[in-house]
């Protein structure tokens, strides 16, 4: 066979005889080379249409969800001296354990019996208020009886006005009776001169009716003096019932001036009762700073002031304590390009520091030393231009280790939507965000997230927003 139609020349039976054709054949490394190659590239091409999960990626601490779980400073509620220290660093103590002993530096409180002569002086204002609410119901009894008494000296005094209208008139009646006693002697004595004269009666007789008439004469006198006495008496006792009122209002007023200064005395030592109440209660609930206490169950993480006899102002710290077993959330900063994206319930991966981990981001099921959280937080203003969002552990997956403290690095992963490698690949060099996707609930564990890259599920995300 000629030796231009063999279908393989390097195998022809004259091959061997010409040695240029030995020098320009294509050696085998190259050709092993060339299908090394051709695979590598089918493979590439293969793994570019494999599945990706979109994330957004973050770095950030270990804090606590609650405020109440994050490290506290223990202060002094009260200025004074520390006196001892019930604890010592690292120390896991209960809630309501006295952490230290302090004892006072003013002098207003060195008395050590300061409650109780309180006490004493407060049981002596109740005791005087006590006195001093009987002196006013006293009072109150002597307006009674002076008003009482009123009514009865004007009674008294009406009566005496009304005997003397009636002796009054009983004198009038004497008067008349003794005018007209008076006016007959005057008559008979008038007749019994002219009788005289004519001597028809003897001088004896006439000196006899002569007494007579002097007697009446000195009778209508007395009976006038009398009714004049009378009149007198009746003004004098008009008088006495016009002055029984103002008598007995100076009296009346006088007692009420009397009532007033001691209701007035009365509420004053009412608001030194209650004023002293207050101190002594302060008193009490000073006595209770003097032992600085553990205000939950936690650790002793460092004593701010050291040695004993140290003076410590009002307010000011003693003890930093971490509680005891705090619910830890990873606190982790977002770029504000990518935090439009999440919302509370996004699945987030974690890896911590100081656990070991091999992580893939785009197929966080390939991954391994990684945990699930979900973003239980997300602030509303920035910080230092980065969002701050809180991750808490995400139920039903692996629980976080337990050396984990406070404070330690965390990374984070928060995992959007699935894409193509290829297109990912694209976004990364054209420096697009990741795509929005529709569900923002927290997914069971194990179960990403669903949907495709194309422009109609940004629709359809896009109107769910609007919604």
């Amino acid at each position: 066979m000629p030796f231009a139609e063999h279908p393989n020349p390097e195998t022809h039976p004259d091959a061997k005889r010409f040695t240029a054709f030995t020098r320009v054949r294509t050696p085998r490394s190259g050709r092993t080379l060339a299908r090394w190659a051709a695979g590598l590239g089918l493979l590439v091409l293969a793994c570019g249409f494999l599945p990706w999960t979109q994330n957004i990626r973050s770095t950030g601490k270990l804090t606590t969800l609650r405020p109440q779980d994050r490290p506290q400073t223990v202060p002094s509620t009260i200025g004074g001296r520390i006196k001892t220290w019930r604890v010592q660093e690292g120390q896991l103590v209960q809630k309501g354990d006295t952490l230290a002993e302090i004892v006072e530096i003013k002098d207003k409180y060195f008395d050590p019996e300061l409650i109780e002569r309180t006490r004493e002086q407060l049981q002596a204002k109740i005791n005087s208020l006590r006195e001093n609410t009987a002196k006013t119901g006293a009072l109150g009894n002597q307006q009674a009886a002076l008003r009482n008494a009123l009514q009865a000296s004007l009674a008294k005094a009406r009566n005496k006005v009304k005997q003397a209208a009636l002796k009054i008139r009983s004198d009038q009646a004497d008067l008349v009776a003794a005018q007209a006693d008076y006016a007959i002697a005057q008559r008979q004595q008038e007749r019994q001169e002219y009788l005289y004269k004519q001597g028809l009666k003897s001088l004896t007789e006439l000196e006899q009716r002569r007494l007579k008439f002097q007697e009446s004469t000195a009778k209508l006198q007395a009976v006038r003096n009398k009714l004049a006495a009378a009149q007198q008496d009746a003004l004098n006792a008009n008088l006495e019932l016009t002055s029984l009122d103002a008598d007995y209002a100076d009296k009346l007023a006088k007692s009420e001036s009397d009532r007033r200064s001691a209701t007035g005395y009365q509420f004053d030592t009412e608001g030194q009762i209650a004023k002293m109440k207050n101190e002594l209660a302060n008193l009490s609930i000073r006595a209770g700073f003097y032992f600085i206490k553990a205000p939950q169950t936690g650790y002793v993480v460092r004593a701010l002031k050291q040695g004993e006899g140290e003076i410590v102002k009002e307010g000011e710290d003693l003890i930093t304590m971490m509680p005891a077993n705090p619910r830890l959330a990873a606190e982790l900063y977002v770029k504000p390009m990518d935090i439009p994206l999440l919302r509370v319930g996004r699945r987030v991966r974690l890896q911590f520091d100081g656990w070991p981990a091999l992580v893939f981001t785009g197929w966080p099921g390939s991954s391994f030393g990684t945990f699930g959280g979900v973003v239980q937080v997300i602030d509303n203003i920035d910080s230092q231009g980065q969002y701050r969002i809180l991750v808490t552990h995400e139920p039903g997956t692996e629980a976080w280790p337990a050396p984990l403290r406070v404070g330690s690095g965390v990374y984070g992963w928060a995992l959007l939507d699935d894409v193509p490698v290829w297109y990912e690949l694209w976004r990364q060099i054209n420096g697009f965000p990741p795509d929005y996707v529709g569900d923002v609930t927290a997914y069971p564990a194990g179960q990403p997230t669903k949907g495709g890259k194309g422009g109609d599920q940004k629709k359809t995300n896009v109107s769910s927003d609007e919604e």
